[in-house]
């Protein structure tokens, strides 16, 4: 799995912002919109078209993929649908498009001209729309939905297994985990969760948040993402375990 990008929706740097982390000339400082690709060698699934995806498919020569599965219908998530176009073109059939119900609406609200069998057009982004409703499989990579709560928009996470592989759980946008979920969590070898910031927010998980479900779950590894301008990669100055570390953009963790 590789991070096309770390960041909260604004991205780091954030505009106009003079802090120490936004001026930083360190690499790892500049976090685009969060996104993941996940390979296996027989596939290549996307999670999430974010605002980024264009220079973040160019930065990881990124240049062709099975599947895009989407977390949510936030802009930050969805925004860089037409980059999808680019990957239609390697492809005679359809691009499949995973989304829940809810994300769903929104990509053919926002997007809706892409829908329409009728106007397919070579050259342009022709999805293949697939529903969401429990676990599916792409060649070796099964991918099993992760229900968690964030803001009011139905939002999953993904659970990525292949046999004889370790499993790695997918939590970008999180401020609660149902008990039902965290049972699908328990046992996980990677965990990559939402941590926003240090201080509590209404919509999302805090450094806090983030280290308690860690623990809850017993995660040998385990990335932070979605970060604010708040963490600093060249010094944290935060205490956490030993385990758990600030994940950036194009880190690549083997399964």
């Amino acid at each position: 799995m590789t991070f096309l990008g770390t960041g909260t929706s604004v991205g780091v740097p954030v505009i106009g912002c003079d802090c120490a982390v936004c001026l930083s000339d360190e690499p790892r400082n500049k976090r685009s919109r969060s996104s993941v690709v996940v390979r296996t060698g027989e596939v290549t699934v996307l999670v999430d078209s974010g605002p980024d995806l264009r220079q973040q498919a160019l930065r990881e020569n990124l240049r062709e993929i099975d599947a895009v599965i989407y977390t949510h219908g936030h802009v930050d998530h969805v925004v860089g649908f037409d980059e999808l176009r680019a990957f239609c073109w390697r492809r005679t059939e359809p691009l499949p498009l995973h989304a829940t119900a809810g994300c769903m609406e929104v990509l053919q609200r926002m997007f809706g001209w892409a829908f329409f069998p009728e106007q397919q057009v070579a050259g342009y982004v022709r999805p293949d729309a697939r529903w969401i409703t429990g676990p599916f499989s792409y060649g070796d990579l099964r991918i099993t939905p992760l229900p968690v709560e964030h803001a009011s928009v139905e939002t999953v996470g993904f659970l990525f297994g292949v046999e004889g592989k370790r499993s790695l759980a997918y939590l970008p946008d999180v401020k609660r985990i149902p008990e039902a979920t965290l049972e699908l969590l328990r046992g996980v070898d990677v965990l990559v969760v939402d941590a926003l910031r240090s201080a509590p927010h209404p919509t999302h998980f805090s450094l806090g948040d983030a280290l308690a479900t860690a623990a809850e779950t017993g995660a040998a590894e385990v990335w932070l993402t979605h970060l604010s301008h708040e963490y600093d990669a060249r010094s944290c100055g935060l205490e956490i375990p030993d385990n758990v570390r600030l994940a950036w953009d194009g880190l690549t963790v083997s399964l």
